[in-house]
């Protein structure tokens, strides 16, 4: 890990002048690993390539920190337990495609994937993981091995006890989700993601039923979660959980 970081730090200080100065913006850095071992079959691979991606962005969604709609997906699956969703690999985008290029002709922005096994339980939009907002309780799906356990959703969860709020990792029921939206008891949603931050949720259809999350717009707890978020990239506020590694 140390070495990985290292290299990262080196890397970005080689290219610092790619480093965008916009509010908003970031130099967002990928790594990735292929296989290169030079055989035609099937089978793991004993050479491998480390390489990293890096490029100045904006934000991830052509709206900005604007809500977003959100299609929930019950005919295609993404990925199962005992499989690789809970992995950051090129098939887990694969299988997300075909779903989220459909959700995308309906005026769409982004799929929020069910369980493969049951199509019953909420798991995670293809970009970000996903939260639900209630009086003082955060709700997000539990990692069941077929989420990615995500950096900024464990950035988001400890933000939000900090900020008085209780944290219920457990499963959501999509029917259950459905009846609180309509009966107002969900407030907020939001999901997070390092490319996403902190998206708001303004819309989620399902069944070709589109619902109007809280007011349609962005939650006061979102909009704090993304400012104080932000504002430790930034600098601007203190990093009391030593999340950020100064480059000089």
């Amino acid at each position: 890990e140390d070495l990985f970081l290292e290299g990262i730090s080196q890397l970005v200080r080689l290219e610092k002048d790619w480093v965008p100065g916009s509010e908003g913006t970031s130099l967002y850095i990928r790594p990735a690993v292929i296989a290169v071992e030079p055989v035609l079959g099937v089978k793991p691979s004993d050479h491998y390539y480390f390489f990293v991606i890096m490029s100045p962005v904006g934000a991830y969604y052509a709206a900005g920190f604007n809500p977003v709609k959100i299609l929930v997906e019950d005919t295609y699956v993404r990925a199962v337990p005992g499989g690789t969703g809970e992995a950051k690999t090129g098939g887990n985008y694969a299988a997300s495609l075909k779903a989220a290029q459909i959700a995308k002709k309906k005026g769409f922005d982004q799929v929020l994937w069910l369980d493969g096994c049951d199509k019953k339980y909420i798991e995670e939009v293809g970009s970000m993981n996903m939260f639900f907002v209630y009086e003082d309780v955060v709700v997000t799906a539990p990692l069941t091995g077929s989420i990615l356990k995500g950096v900024t959703r464990d950035s988001v969860m400890k933000l939000a006890d900090t900020m008085g709020f209780r944290i219920e990792e457990r499963q959501i029921a999509i029917d259950e989700l459905v009846a609180d939206i309509r009966a107002g008891k969900v407030k907020e949603a939001f999901g997070s993601g390092t490319a996403a931050v902190i998206t708001p949720v303004g819309v989620l259809s399902y069944k070709d039923e589109p619902l109007t999350v809280g007011n349609g717009g962005v939650g006061k707890l979102t909009q704090k979660l993304y400012d104080t978020l932000t504002g430790i990239q930034y600098g601007k506020i203190p990093d009391t959980f030593k999340w950020v590694r100064k480059i000089s």
